[in-house]
Protein backbone atom coordinates (compact mmCIF):
# COMPACT_ATOMS: atom_id res chain seq x y z
CA UNK A 1 0.00 0.00 0.00
CA UNK A 2 1.39 3.55 -1.21
CA UNK A 3 0.99 6.65 1.30
CA UNK A 4 -0.02 9.67 -0.08
CA UNK A 5 0.97 12.78 1.99
CA UNK A 6 -1.42 15.42 0.75
CA UNK A 7 -1.20 19.33 1.98
CA UNK A 8 -3.77 22.21 1.74
CA UNK A 9 -2.63 25.58 0.57
CA UNK A 10 -4.13 27.89 2.47
CA UNK A 11 -3.44 28.41 5.86
CA UNK A 12 -0.74 25.10 5.72
CA UNK A 13 1.52 26.26 3.57
CA UNK A 14 0.81 29.18 1.66
CA UNK A 15 -0.16 32.86 4.12
CA UNK A 16 -3.50 33.34 2.06
CA UNK A 17 -4.69 35.05 5.65
CA UNK A 18 -1.58 37.25 6.13
CA UNK A 19 -2.38 39.09 2.81
CA UNK A 20 -3.52 42.35 3.64
CA UNK A 21 -7.40 42.25 2.69
CA UNK A 22 -7.07 39.74 1.15
CA UNK A 23 -10.68 38.50 1.84
CA UNK A 24 -12.17 41.67 0.01
CA UNK A 25 -9.88 40.75 -2.94
CA UNK A 26 -11.60 37.04 -3.11
CA UNK A 27 -14.90 38.67 -2.76
CA UNK A 28 -14.12 40.87 -5.73
CA UNK A 29 -12.83 37.78 -7.90
CA UNK A 30 -9.23 38.87 -7.71
CA UNK A 31 -6.81 35.74 -7.54
CA UNK A 32 -3.72 38.47 -5.95
CA UNK A 33 -3.83 37.02 -2.68
CA UNK A 34 -2.70 33.32 -4.15
CA UNK A 35 0.07 35.07 -6.27
CA UNK A 36 1.52 36.92 -3.11
CA UNK A 37 0.85 34.74 -0.40
CA UNK A 38 4.49 34.24 1.44
CA UNK A 39 5.26 30.73 2.61
CA UNK A 40 4.06 29.77 6.20
CA UNK A 41 7.05 27.31 6.64
CA UNK A 42 10.93 27.38 5.39
CA UNK A 43 9.93 25.34 2.24
CA UNK A 44 13.80 24.18 1.29
CA UNK A 45 13.48 21.98 4.18
CA UNK A 46 9.49 21.31 3.65
CA UNK A 47 11.14 20.06 -0.71
CA UNK A 48 14.11 18.61 0.84
CA UNK A 49 12.14 16.05 3.34
CA UNK A 50 9.68 15.93 0.76
CA UNK A 51 12.22 14.41 -2.29
CA UNK A 52 13.67 12.30 0.30
CA UNK A 53 10.01 10.73 0.92
CA UNK A 54 9.25 10.22 -2.60
CA UNK A 55 12.79 8.28 -2.78
CA UNK A 56 11.92 6.02 0.17
CA UNK A 57 8.43 5.57 -2.12
CA UNK A 58 5.97 7.93 -0.60
CA UNK A 59 3.40 9.82 -2.73
CA UNK A 60 3.47 13.65 -2.47
CA UNK A 61 0.13 15.39 -2.99
CA UNK A 62 -2.23 18.89 -2.56
CA UNK A 63 -5.49 19.35 -1.75
CA UNK A 64 -6.86 22.74 -1.99
CA UNK A 65 -10.06 24.30 -1.80
CA UNK A 66 -10.70 26.97 -4.55
CA UNK A 67 -13.07 30.11 -3.34
CA UNK A 68 -15.77 29.92 -1.99
CA UNK A 69 -19.30 31.18 -4.00
CA UNK A 70 -16.83 31.82 -6.90
CA UNK A 71 -17.43 31.43 -10.47
CA UNK A 72 -15.82 29.31 -13.63
CA UNK A 73 -13.90 32.14 -14.52
CA UNK A 74 -12.50 32.74 -10.95
CA UNK A 75 -11.81 29.36 -10.61
CA UNK A 76 -9.82 29.30 -13.68
CA UNK A 77 -8.04 31.84 -12.38
CA UNK A 78 -7.29 30.66 -8.82
CA UNK A 79 -6.08 27.93 -9.84
CA UNK A 80 -3.28 28.67 -12.40
CA UNK A 81 -2.47 31.16 -9.53
CA UNK A 82 -2.00 28.19 -6.67
CA UNK A 83 -0.48 26.08 -9.57
CA UNK A 84 1.98 28.95 -10.77
CA UNK A 85 2.41 29.27 -6.27
CA UNK A 86 3.64 25.57 -5.95
CA UNK A 87 5.73 25.90 -8.87
CA UNK A 88 7.40 29.31 -7.42
CA UNK A 89 7.75 27.95 -4.00
CA UNK A 90 7.76 24.11 -4.74
CA UNK A 91 9.51 23.74 -7.71
CA UNK A 92 11.82 20.64 -6.95
CA UNK A 93 9.09 18.67 -5.47
CA UNK A 94 7.13 16.78 -8.40
CA UNK A 95 3.70 16.23 -6.86
CA UNK A 96 2.29 12.99 -7.71
CA UNK A 97 -1.21 14.56 -7.15
CA UNK A 98 -2.59 17.87 -7.49
CA UNK A 99 -6.36 18.60 -6.85
CA UNK A 100 -7.74 21.63 -6.85
CA UNK A 101 -11.31 21.81 -5.69
CA UNK A 102 -14.79 23.39 -5.48
CA UNK A 103 -14.98 24.73 -1.99
CA UNK A 104 -16.46 22.80 0.46
CA UNK A 105 -15.46 19.36 -1.34
CA UNK A 106 -14.80 16.77 1.23
CA UNK A 107 -10.83 15.84 1.08
CA UNK A 108 -10.93 12.38 2.21
CA UNK A 109 -12.85 11.58 -0.79
CA UNK A 110 -9.23 11.93 -2.41
CA UNK A 111 -7.76 9.61 0.16
CA UNK A 112 -7.33 6.06 -1.29
CA UNK A 113 -5.91 4.16 1.86
CA UNK A 114 -5.83 4.46 5.85
CA UNK A 115 -2.13 4.95 5.93
CA UNK A 116 -2.26 8.62 3.89
CA UNK A 117 -1.70 11.82 5.59
CA UNK A 118 -2.93 14.99 5.70
CA UNK A 119 -1.86 18.37 6.65
CA UNK A 120 -4.49 21.06 6.65
CA UNK A 121 -5.42 23.98 8.96
CA UNK A 122 -8.92 23.28 9.60
CA UNK A 123 -10.02 20.97 12.12
CA UNK A 124 -12.74 19.59 10.55
CA UNK A 125 -10.87 18.34 7.11
CA UNK A 126 -8.40 16.66 9.65
CA UNK A 127 -11.47 15.11 11.74
CA UNK A 128 -12.76 13.98 8.19
CA UNK A 129 -9.81 12.71 7.09
CA UNK A 130 -9.70 8.48 6.95
CA UNK A 131 -6.30 8.41 7.77
CA UNK A 132 -3.47 10.21 9.58
CA UNK A 133 -4.13 13.95 10.44
CA UNK A 134 -2.11 16.96 11.21
CA UNK A 135 -2.42 20.33 11.84
CA UNK A 136 -0.11 22.52 9.84
CA UNK A 137 2.26 23.48 13.16
CA UNK A 138 3.15 19.62 12.52
CA UNK A 139 4.26 19.52 9.72
CA UNK A 140 7.98 19.33 9.92
CA UNK A 141 7.85 17.23 13.03
CA UNK A 142 6.00 14.53 11.40
CA UNK A 143 8.10 14.53 8.48
CA UNK A 144 10.94 14.19 9.91
CA UNK A 145 9.85 11.15 11.74
CA UNK A 146 8.46 9.38 8.90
Amino acid sequence: MTTTIFFDMDGTIADLYGVENWLEYLISADALPYKVARPLLRLSTLARLLNELQKQGYRIGVISWLAKNSSAEYDKAVTEAKLEWLKKHLASVDFDEIHIVKYGTPKQTFATNETDILFDDEEKNRNDWTGKAFDVNEILKVLKGI
